[in-house]
């Protein structure tokens, strides 16, 4: 029994395992694991029983948690998206825009991912609906199957780290940080991790041109009746938007004086680039609604159909994001407005109806529901794994590594990437990462640096052969059997699982190198946050104390209780220095005069509140 009570915080964590391993559900294996410990340790005396008794209020809490309403808006706005046919229609509209270069398709499904995963924010949405569509048509024109599957599959993963993620909502709880601040570290980041995924398409489209063919004449349906295919109007609008993006972002700070009627000096960045890109996309819009209203034939077919398909989503994200980054919206009003938006989106296409509405509710109760299940369970645990001062076991166990906080984030980044293959993204938000950050705090670890960090390397998680859920939705959708193509007519190989698999393997390394580049340069997600303002409250404390000695006449340049300037080295309270010249006559040291004790009081609760952490 001894060796129980002096081991109680690892064996409940190993019991913790034992129960997932025996498949028993993550939320109910949380919650059992929990409540039969707790018994356990009452009866071994190893915490009083009082702790079960804090365990209702840790779940009304849970209740009141303002900042997990954003998950339900953000469900409901991408799931509505993604049945409104947004998805499909990006995908051929930029599938035609990219089509005529070797790897246009590929680049093509990497873009729409991002799009996609900034507007829906769920992973199984994006890879369904990009498995549906472009993998036919992949296929039918020559794509290598190993990477078509790879890059659906990766570009769907994206929607984890590219806001509004609900992953980093889940992050942002768990650490205890703002989602604004998190989504703000992880917007570069997740746009690098995009950019690499290209890279590695060009890199194909070089050297390996059979696997990434270009898109032939006969496929590209969006040509001018001169034959060309429009691209002319298409970037001469676009080249005007970023015309006035860029003049809008430089005069931003004139824009702001003009609209306050006071002199603004300086700009944020993010609300720079925000407010910028939404008034060049503006202006691409209202020229091609003028254009079509007016029949003035200033645009290509491809250009219209670009702007009308893409502008839309587009202002939906500046308005989620945008406001979100602005603080004119917590987060959870940013997502409410993005369900009211994908709904007013829908309802204009002509694909909103009663039948969309109850499917997008009721997928958005079936997972908001799973959350907080898990969430409960978790809640459970946490409770009575820190009564048996488990958070003091593993940091114990983890700041005694090599390497100081880089051997750490190592370290941690490994066991991560080797849970995540049995393990979800939810699961390890809320089994793994409220050990790990008390650990990475106490190391002087920035915990938004550190949460985007975890968050794209749980993005590996969809990735993982053979327990990747990525990989599986895929299969879901991708064709077992041969069958023949609807426009060619040909006889169409299935594709594979083996397939599938090897296809993830090099985005999965591609996950791991931003992994790698996240550790080396923090400075891409704290770049973009606001810095904290510390403030010494001693020094509060010494204004005040010279503005009240101020308004009561007596100069501000003497200490209290003396009738001459102390040193300023010496310690409160004490005699002058006893290095004085000779013949200096010390003052006998007085009490201090009743009117002043509201003062040291205040100092007193002042220098208290500096040292608390």
């Amino acid at each position: 029994m001894e060796f129980i009570v002096a081991n109680f915080a690892p064996i409940m964590f190993a019991g913790l395992i034992c129960f997932l391993l025996l498949g028993f559900p993550v939320a109910f294996s949380l919650g059992a694991c929990g409540l039969f410990f707790g018994l356990i340790g009452i009866e071994l005396g190893v915490f009083q029983s009082s702790v079960m008794a804090w365990l209702p209020q840790r779940l009304i809490g849970i209740m009141a948690n303002d900042t997990l309403l954003a998950v339900p808006f953000f469900t409901l706005m991408g799931l509505i998206l993604e049945r409104s046919g947004m998805a499909e229609d990006l995908l051929d509209t930029v599938g035609q825009v990219f089509g005529p270069m070797r790897g246009g398709l590929a680049l093509a499904v990497i873009f729409v991912g991002a799009l996609l995963a900034a507007t829906t924010g769920v992973v199984a949405a994006s890879v369904i609906s990009m498995g549906l569509i472009s993998l036919p048509i992949m296929l039918r024109y020559g794509y290598d199957r190993r990477l078509t599957s790879g890059v659906i599959a990766a570009s769907g993963t994206l929607a984890q780290i590219i806001p509004p993620s609900l992953v980093l909502i889940i992050m942002a709880d768990q650490l205890g940080k703002s989602v604004g601040d998190m989504y703000k570290g992880a917007f570069l980041p997740g746009f690098m991790l995009m950019g690499l995924y290209v890279l590695y398409v060009v890199f194909l489209a070089i050297f390996k041109p059979a696997q990434v063919p270009a898109l032939p004449p006969e496929a590209r349906t969006f040509r001018e009746p001169n034959g060309s295919g429009g691209y002319v109007s298409l970037v001469a609008l676009t080249a005007l938007s970023a015309v006035v993006a860029v003049v809008l972002a430089r005069n931003m700070a004139a824009v702001h004086t003009w609209f306050q009627g006071e002199e603004v000096t300086s700009v944020a960045t993010d609300e720079k680039v925000v407010v910028a890109m939404c008034g060049g996309v503006f202006v691409a819009l209202v020229i091609a609604l003028v254009n079509k209203g007016l029949k003035l034939n200033l645009l290509s077919r491809l250009a219209e159909r670009v702007t009308f398909v893409l502008i839309p989503p587009l202002l939906l994200i500046f308005l989620v994001l945008g406001t979100i980054f602005l603080g004119v919206a917590t987060p959870t009003e940013g997502g409410a407005m993005g369900a009211v938006g994908a709904l007013v989106m829908a309802w204009l296409r002509g694909r909103m109806n009663m039948t969309l509405l109850k499917q997008g509710l009721a997928s958005t109760t079936k997972l908001s529901s799973f959350v907080m299940f898990i969430l409960i369970g978790a809640t459970v645990f946490s409770l009575v794994f820190q009564a048996a001062d488990g958070p003091i076991w593993v940091e114990h166990l983890l700041s005694a590594l090599p390497g100081g906080p880089v051997g750490f984030l190592i370290a941690v980044n490994v066991l991560v990437f080797f849970l995540a293959f049995f393990l979800d993204y939810f699961e390890l938000s809320f089994i793994v990462v409220p050990l790990l950050a008390p650990v990475a705090h106490k190391l002087g670890i920035d915990l938004i640096w550190f949460g985007v960090l975890l968050a794209v390397n749980m993005q590996t998680s969809f990735m993982h052969p053979p327990f990747g859920f990525a990989l599986f939705f895929l299969r879901s959708v991708a064709p077992e059997k041969q069958y023949v193509d609807r426009v060619t007519q040909k006889v169409m190989e299935p594709v594979t699982t083996m397939q599938i698999y090897k296809g993830a393997i090099p985005f999965v390394l591609i996950q791991l190198t931003m992994v790698g580049i996240l550790i080396a340069f923090p400075q891409l997600v704290t770049g973009s946050l606001d810095k904290e303002v510390n403030v010494n409250l001693e020094d509060i404390g010494a204004q005040m104390r010279d503005s009240l000695k101020s308004e009561d006449g007596a100069p501000s340049s003497e200490p209290y209780g003396n009738d001459q300037p102390a040193s300023p080295d010496a310690a409160p309270g004490s005699t002058p220095d006893a290095g004085a010249p000779q013949g200096t006559e010390t003052p006998t040291p007085q009490a201090e005069p009743a009117e002043s004790d509201p003062l040291k009081a205040m100092e007193d609760a002042l220098k208290q509140g500096d040292k608390k952490p």
